[in-house]
């Protein structure tokens, strides 16, 4: 049969629950780290799910901001026929009935609206190719886009760029 010595047991509870006034420290900053984080994940998970917009991030995942990131104004021109089932710069086949365009420096897949700035007309595209590469002009729109915008018959138009941030 086996004893225990109640003393020498009492002896070390006593000594595990007496802790010194520095471990008591350590344990409560803990916990108090452990509350407020607690605190704030429960407060950020509220604020989402109610809606609340926090200053830092005022746009939902996915959304496209309203600040305009690239300007440009200058002359814009179509292309069609001659290009269509060609390879665009993208590695796209072109395609006159997208609403796609050429532009000589923005990254390919970037939107842009481009307005007519003799008729107010806008029209968003994708740009998915290199161009123009007739000097002066800050475009090149396919046949699509060049519509939309009531500029065909004319050829070219004096027009209005402006790009939004990438979509994440």
């Amino acid at each position: 049969m086996l004893t225990f010595n109640n003393s020498l047991l009492d002896e070390k509870k006593l000594r595990f629950n007496s802790r010194s006034s520095g471990q008591k420290w350590f344990f409560n900053v803990i916990r108090a780290i452990l509350i407020g984080t607690l605190v704030v994940y429960a407060f950020d998970c509220d604020s989402a799910q109610s809606g609340h917009k926090s200053k830092k991030h005022p746009h939902k995942k996915g959304s496209v901001s309203s600040k305009v990131v690239h300007k440009q104004v200058g002359k814009a021109s179509w292309y069609g026929t001659k290009f269509q089932g060609k390879e665009t710069a993208s590695g796209e086949t072109f395609n006159q009935k997208a609403l796609t365009a050429a532009h000589p420096t923005l990254p390919m897949g970037t939107k842009a609206e481009v307005t007519n700035l003799e008729n107010g007309k806008k029209v968003d595209v994708e740009i998915n190719d290199r161009g123009p590469y007739t000097g002066g002009r800050a475009i090149d729109l396919s046949k699509a886009a060049a519509n939309k915008l009531d500029m065909k018959k004319d050829g070219t138009s004096d027009v209005k760029i402006e790009t939004q941030p990438p979509t994440k």
